[in-house]
């Protein structure tokens, strides 16, 4: 019983106020047991054994008790215990992403540790990680463009074939124009509500038979954000050139069309970046993950269970039983 009442709560609690009346009632009949059933003693009969009391006489006597306990519960039941059962919906909205990212050549200049691919890639890796709920694609773009990766919930498909993107897989050449355009591509026909392109790129739009605003109002028209980010440190880097003796670095101005790339974020609702060194990448990666959150919604439903029968039950079965003990058992005792 007491395993029963453990995490229940009582719907009508007001209920346990009744309980003075049967305690009330115990502490009377006790009080009155002199009165009922008077005993007194003799001297004479000192040394005699004293008669024992019969059963059916002690029961009676007692028998107030079965009354009194079976009004406790169905006052008990009258406060309506119950439990209650919680379960919890969780669902996830999550959000196609697609990763534009630019290899061509120019991503092999080192100011950044150790090129700037390569930490575009790392980063890109992290940042597929901390998203579990939502679709991830990949497409990367130089002179022309292919996807990497269709959208996808198998991030370790995706890191690893984030892993094997490398520089001269295509033709050089920077078609943002193209980029832009595959992977809006890749996101027009999906029924998530909420689908995002980040593009990265370290130049100027140089090749391609797409106009990168063309691309951008395909973007703008299946509602789809462009975060564009441009990477390169301000001013000089070191960039790679082949000679007959190997690869060689000569520390080159940094063009990026930001002017272009900013266009392209305003008009699909995105947000131009620019990344410097890693840190910075780190941080502009962070910052899309915070303004691109997975949309969680929890529902709790709450199910109450009444368990106030059982002591319903045992109320009634007690006063019944007092009743028939009453008028058939003990009628006959005085």
């Amino acid at each position: 019983m007491l395993s029963l009442l453990r995490d229940t709560t009582f719907a009508s609690s007001w209920a346990f106020a009744l309980l003075l009346f049967p305690i009330a009632f115990i502490v009377w009949h006790f009080w009155r047991q002199k009165e009922l059933y008077p005993s007194f003693r003799l001297p004479i009969l000192e040394g005699v054994k004293e008669e024992i009391q019969p059963l059916r006489g002690v029961l009676k006597q007692y028998s107030f008790l079965l009354r009194a306990i079976g009004a406790i519960f169905l006052i008990v039941a009258l406060a309506r215990p119950q439990t209650s059962q919680s379960k919890q919906n969780v669902e996830n909205e999550g959000i196609d992403i697609v990763l534009a990212l630019d290899i061509s050549g120019s991503m092999l200049a080192q100011d950044f540790r150790p090129n700037r691919l390569e930490a575009a890639k790392n980063v890109a890796k992290e940042f597929v990680q901390a998203r579990p709920s939502d679709r991830i694609g990949v497409v990367v773009f130089a002179g022309e463009s292919y996807t990497q990766c269709p959208v996808t919930t198998d991030h370790n498909v995706i890191s690893k074939l984030l892993g094997e993107i490398e520089q001269g897989l295509i033709e050089d050449g920077t078609a943002i124009g193209m980029g832009l355009a595959t992977a809006v591509n890749r996101l027009k026909d999906t029924e998530t509500k909420s689908k995002i392109i980040i593009l990265m790129t370290d130049g100027v739009n140089n090749q391609g038979s797409i106009d990168p605003l063309n691309a951008t109002e395909a973007a703008r028209q299946k509602g789809i954000r462009v975060y564009t980010v441009g990477v390169g440190t301000q001013g000089y880097a070191p960039f790679p050139y082949s000679t007959p003796l190997g690869t060689r670095y000569k520390n080159t101005e940094v063009e990026i069309d930001e002017e272009l790339l900013k266009e392209i974020a305003n008009k699909t609702g995105g947000q131009y970046f620019r990344a410097t060194d890693n840190d910075k990448l780190k941080e502009v990666y962070k910052e899309i993950d915070e303004l691109e959150k997975s949309r969680i919604e929890v529902t709790r439903v709450t199910k109450m269970e009444e368990k106030f029968h059982l002591f319903l039950l045992i109320g009634m079965i007690l006063l019944g039983l007092e009743w028939i003990l009453r008028y058939t058992w003990f009628r006959s005792i005085p």
